[in-house]
This record gives structure tokens, sequence and C-alpha cells, in this order.
């Protein structure tokens, strides 16, 4: 009897079909083709499994690398190097995503090719989903792997394609990786495929002919060129992926009220999610959340690490159309209510600003907060700062005492711009602007379902593409349809050839912060990557889009152990 090992290990029989629950061993291939209906789900479900650990790196690469937070100092953890951009093919998270990612698309291959054709309609289903896993992996190897596809795809390498368990494994030899083009080519075939076979709604913790549509409008996005040379063609499907989701009324926008709730919600019950990875707190050790991807993110009823803070970047675009001032809970962006200062107890008012670091030559090479005492008397104010062991006192002045905004000539000479506030309380010299985006559901301290598509994408994704097409119309109304949700009576008034790529980059930062989007479609249009903010990377260097360290090395045990060819990204520009 022939055995199919999925990804040639021990992972795919489970003892119960649920998706909520861990493969174990494998099973032969006859005993699956003499039953798919009683075999696919615990096949299948194995493969949802796997996406589980993989979304904890997928996340950490995707949103450590941007500019939406920042870390406390430096860490001996392998994800510090996506911060800090030192790039290493030694990297063990590194290696966890790709062999995740290679051990999920090795199974849904093999239920695919063992199941092959049936009439059965529910099989025929989660058959569509096994090729939306498929695609979907290969999509976020892609864009972590292979450079932003407006360069050169056509020559620049994505990943080796590998769809199953090959016949013979005693003598492999597999394939080295396929381009870039080939690559986004096999995933939107995969996704194509998935649609077309997928007619069960089984919620959004499994696939969908939705989820396909959504993921095939991202790819399209990053497809369609850079702001400057767009590629219209491309940009008219993913406008024509994000209507069809739009347009099948299984989703709706959620409330403002309870967007600012988002992230409590199960996914089941969330309206707006098109598809998450579903985690359940029993998979956790107790109640321990610290290991969770909200757990660096805030600490919450004890749990968690609490050292990575909203980036004083991302708080500068929630207060640009008016200050949200946490003390006294007026949120005016809604995006907002995902960030919790953690202010300390006893009533210390301070005047909070970011000031410039120099180092002993006079260069400029880093920034700092400042939260220095401060009196108030009317439009009067001063604040205290002890300086080199001497206490200084500066006179500040007004810029809108409504909100608390006042400005500072301070002592190297800069005027600087900040807010009246209650002291934040410090982590070494960072003021702890916790994020609850990745912590909560369920009200369960840092339990998450990282998402990958929602509706607000759909028409974020519509708003970019339709501008780059000129139709700054169309782009316009889909833009404000979720500016408006957090910003009511704020929406543009146009957009335009000059201001279309800022107000729509600034929409979808606000709005998909925190689910891993952010690096990417940086470099994807073409822009640089620059980190004007306090924190313990190089906040002074820009990260250009042709950049060698923009993709991540493949790990060098994946090439030491790989049955064949398997080429290394670049090491220097």
């Amino acid at each position: 009897m022939k055995n199919i090992y999925i990804f040639l290990m021990a992972v795919c029989l489970l003892t119960a079909c649920d998706i909520d629950r861990f493969p174990s061993t494998s099973m032969a291939a006859e005993q699956i083709k003499a039953n798919p209906a009683g075999m696919i789900d615990e096949l299948l479900n194995g493969a949802y499994s796997q996406t589980k650990t993989w979304s904890d790196v997928m996340h950490r690469c995707g949103e450590y690398a941007g500019d939406n937070m920042m870390i406390r100092g430096s860490s001996t953890d392998a994800f510090y190097q996506f911060i800090s951009y030192s790039r290493t093919p030694s990297n063990s998270r590194l290696n966890s995503f790709w062999s995740n990612s290679y051990m999920a698309i090795a199974q849904t291959s093999n239920i695919i090719t063992m199941i092959g054709d049936n009439n059965d309609p529910a099989i025929t289903s989660k058959i569509g989903e096994c090729y939306f896993l498929r695609g979907m992996l290969y999509f976020y190897l892609c864009r972590a792997y292979g450079r932003p596809y407006y360069q050169s795809p056509e020559t620049n390498l994505g990943l080796p394609i590998v769809n199953g368990t090959p016949e013979n494994i005693l003598n492999l030899e597999l394939p080295d990786r396929s381009t870039v083009k080939a690559t986004y080519e096999q995933a939107i075939a995969d996704l194509e495929k998935a649609a077309s076979l997928i007619t069960a709604d089984r919620g959004p913790a499994y696939a969908s002919r939705e989820a396909a549509w959504a993921l095939l409008s991202r790819i399209y996005l990053y497809m369609s060129g850079t702001w400057d040379s767009p590629n219209t063609a491309n940009a008219a499907k993913s406008i024509e992926y994000a209507d069809m989701v739009i347009n099948s009324g299984k989703y709706s926008m959620l409330s403002r009220g309870d967007f600012m709730k988002y992230n409590t919600f199960k996914p089941e019950s969330n309206k707006e999610s098109i598809f998450v990875v579903k985690r359940m707190a029993s998979e956790f050790s107790g109640s321990d959340h610290y290991y969770g991807i909200g757990g660096m993110y805030a600490n919450i009823g004890g749990m968690g690490w609490g050292e990575m803070y909203a980036s004083a970047k991302y708080i500068g675009l929630l207060d640009e159309t008016g200050r949200n001032d946490w003390r006294k809970g007026n949120i005016v962006d809604a995006r907002a209510a995902f960030i919790e200062p953690q202010y300390e107890e006893a009533e210390h008012p301070v005047f909070r600003f970011i000031k410039k670091v120099y180092n002993a030559n006079g260069d400029h090479t880093n920034f700092n907060y400042v939260q220095a005492d401060v009196t108030v008397n009317g439009n009067t104010a001063t604040c205290k700062e002890v300086i080199a062991d001497v206490e200084k006192t500066f006179q500040l002045t007004p810029v809108n005492v409504e909100q608390g905004v006042w400005s500072v000539k301070y002592d190297d000479g800069e005027t600087y711009t900040g807010y009246m506030d209650q002291f934040i309380r410090l982590n070494r010299v960072y003021p702890m602007f916790y994020i609850v985006k990745c912590s909560r559901e369920g009200e369960n301290s840092h339990l998450h379902s990282p998402v990958i598509t929602r509706l607000a994408e759909m028409y974020l994704n519509k708003a970019e593409a339709a501008a780059k097409t000129g139709d700054y119309g169309s782009a316009l109304t889909a833009l404000n349809i979720v500016r408006e949700r957090s910003l009511p009576g704020k929406g543009y008034t146009a957009l335009t050839a000059a201001d279309a790529a800022d107000r729509i980059e600034k929409e979808r930062t606000l709005e998909l912060a925190y689910q891993a989007e952010r690096s990417y479609d940086v470099y994807r249009n073409g822009r640089s990557l620059t980190r004007l903010y306090p924190g313990p990377h190089n906040a002074v260097e820009e990260i250009f889009p042709n950049d060698y360290r923009v993709v991540y090395y493949i790990p060098q045990t994946a090439i030491d152990s790989y049955a064949g060819t398997l080429t290394q990204n670049p090491t220097s520009n």
C-alpha cells in the first residue's frame, strides 16, 4: 500500500472534523480515494491548521518591517531582524514561515491529486478550498521572498512551484525558484479555480468564493504598477474582483461604534471579515498569550510583553484631522480606538513632544520623546526639563489651545509642536502607546484571529486601482466609504492626480495597520520607507524599494535540505 505523506512528514490525520485541532499522523492514498467524503474534512482541516503557525510569522514579516510600530529596544529574538533590516538567512522565524507554508502547499496539493474530479458538490467545494489555501500561500510567500512585481517580474525570482509530494521521493530532484511572474500566475490560477469550485459558505474561518475574489483583487493591485507607471489593465482586474466581493451582498461595513470594537468580535460574528486564520484560546498553554501576536503590543490582564507600541508617525496620522485625546475619551478618528496610551494614575500634567537626538559630532541620528512637567495659566504656559543635570524652563506658544496643541523653542534651536497631556508611563525611555487591534477577541486577553481580508480593503483596493486608471470619481467614492466610517463628515471633497496617491496611501495605512500589509504596500508602489520617529531602529535611514533588504533571504536550512538547487536572494545591491 502506497503511503502519501503530507510534506513527507506525519501531519495529516485528525481525530475529528474540526478546524480547531491539529493534524497528527499519515493516511494511505487508497484509503482516501475509497472514501473521499469521509476523509476530506480531516485532511483539509490539517491544512488549515498549518496556517495557524504560519500566520504568526506572516504578521511579523509584514508589520515589523513597516512604520506603524516601534519597539522599546533591541532584542535577541529573530523578529528584531525584521525591524532592523539586518537580514540573515539563519533567521529561525523565517524558516518557520517557509516550512509551514510549504507543508500546507504540499498538503493541499496532495488532497487535490488524491481525490481528483468528483461528482459530489460538497467534496468539490472543499477541493476548491484547497486551491484557495495554496494560491494564498504562494502569494504571501512571493511578496516576502520575491521582489515587488513592477521590478522585472519576468526575471526576478519568486518561489519553487512544487505542488504536492513527487511520485519518486527516493530520487528527488525539485525545481529551482520560478520567476515572480510565474509565481503570481500560479497563485492567480489557484484562486480562480477556487472561486469556480467553492459553493459552500462556511464562514470567514474557511475559504469561500468571495475570499478568493478578495485575494485576486489584492494580487492584481500588486500587479498594477506604481503611481508613476501604472498598469491599467491589472488595475481594472483589481476593481473587477473588488466589485464582485462588494456586490455579493455577503459582507457589510461595520458601524463606526462597532468598528471601534472590531478586535473583540469573533470572526463568525463579524460581518466585515472575509477570511481570517481562526485561532482558539485552547491552542495556548493555559491562559498564556504572551507569545501570540498581540502579546508584543500590550500587556492585558497581566498577559503580554507590551514592548512594541504605535509609532509616532502612526499617531500623527491619527491626529491629522483632529487630536485624539485618549485621556478624555475623545476619539476623533475611530481607528484611534485600537491605541491605548498607558497613563500614570496620579495627576501628572506634561507637555509631550518629540525632539531630535544628536551624536557627539552634532549629527542628527535619532528622535526621542520628551514629557516635560508643565504649568498652564490660560493662554500662557511653561514647561521644565532637566538637561545635562541642569533644570531648564521653556516658554510655550499656543497653536490650538482648545485641543491642547502648543509649540516650544527648544535649546537645540528647533521649534517643536506637542500636546498638553497626562504623563504616559515609560518602558525604558518610550511612552507606552499600547496596540490592541490584535488582542481581546471574545474579550480573551490576546486572542486574535489574523485577518487576511475584510470588506474595507476591497474599497481601498478599488480606490487605488481606479485612481491608477484615471477614474478619480470612482476612486473618491470608494475611498470615502472607508474614511467617513472613521471620520464622519470628513470625507475628501475631491481626488486629483496631484493628491490621489498620498490620500489613498494614508487611508490604507490607517485602516490596514497591524494587518501585515504596510511594508509591502510601500515597496510595491515604488516608494521608500522612512521611520522618522523615536525607537532603536535607524531613524534617519531611507530604505529604497530597490534595496536588497526589501525582500527576505531564503532560509539557509531550506536551501541545505532542498532536493535540488534553491537559489538565494542577493546579499547586496
